[in-house]
């Protein structure tokens, strides 16, 4: 694992989507002035990482052109490393910002497309820095119509797993790369949950795992909370994942995270 993530805790990564139309928290951060005072705050309750991502990936969501999403992402990577002692990571699958905001100096690149495209693995390896790959089946836009599997932890861990070959063989160190399996990214509660009661068997692959669960439409599907009622839930699985094994929960609402698994880790301790 990369230095800095190498620690026995479960990392805290805070989301900010420079974007109109993400399903939480889409046109708050819509001025540079919001996204550093949100960064700021962010860092102040206890967040490790910032995950910045300018083009949305909910179901339906419209794509964002290359430049729109480069004059969305990169003044906040670059304001938020000039100004704080914070890692960032970029959310994006495009290897025009991968490489951009590689040169402002980000952290992370964080891909929910696995790096389908050639030219982003040939970036990360090139970097030198961690990326995390995700699984999605289909595509953002229609992902959740009707997804289908014979047993998801299986199809899951393989994809991961031939991924992370992919990413070796193209020269991306093996301690560089994290996992994910991509809750909410063509998936049903159902799979959702089996995954996440597999995140012991998917520690199993070797790789740092990042759960991100905040807020999503499972938290509905289950117990019919609209968006801004989905905290307590959001954090209970976030914990979940925590006391399980995962390296990195990507989340909305740090501070009460934070004290979560903060003391789900000091329990554990114990054991």
């Amino acid at each position: 694992m990369s230095d800095w993530l190498n620690t026995e805790k479960c990392l805290i990564m805070g989301v900010m989507n420079i974007t109109p139309d993400s399903f939480s928290d889409g046109g708050k951060l819509s001025s540079l002035d919001a996204a550093l005072k949100q960064g700021e705050a962010l860092i102040k309750e206890g967040a490790d990482i910032l995950d910045i991502g300018g083009e949305s990936t909910r179901p339906g969501a419209s794509s964002v052109s290359i430049d729109e999403e480069l004059d969305r992402v990169i003044p906040v990577i670059e304001g938020l490393k000039s100004r704080f002692e914070i890692h960032v990571s970029v959310d994006t699958s495009k290897p025009q910002v991968m490489r951009a905001a590689v040169q402002v100096g980000v952290d992370m690149l964080n891909d929910v497309t696995a790096l389908a495209n050639p030219e982003s693995v040939q970036i990360v390896a090139d970097s030198g820095l961690p990326v995390c790959v995700m699984h999605m089946q289909g595509e953002p836009r229609t992902m959740q119509e009707n997804p289908k599997y014979e047993d998801v932890v299986v199809e899951v861990s393989n994809f991961l797993s031939d991924i992370t070959k992919i990413c070796q063989a193209a020269g991306i160190p093996r301690e560089h790369i994290i996992i994910d399996p991509g809750l909410g990214f063509g998936k049903k509660l159902e799979h959702n949950l089996k995954l996440l009661a597999a995140v012991p068997q998917l520690c199993d692959l070797g790789f740092p795992i990042l759960i991100g669960g905040s807020r999503k439409s499972m938290i509905d599907d289950l117990l019919g909370r609209d968006v801004d009622e989905r905290m307590p839930a959001s954090i209970a699985l976030a914990a979940q994942a925590a006391l399980y094994g995962a390296n990195i929960v990507r989340v909305h609402d740090v501070r009460e995270t934070y004290d979560a698994v903060r003391m789900v880790e000091a329990v554990a301790s114990y054991q």
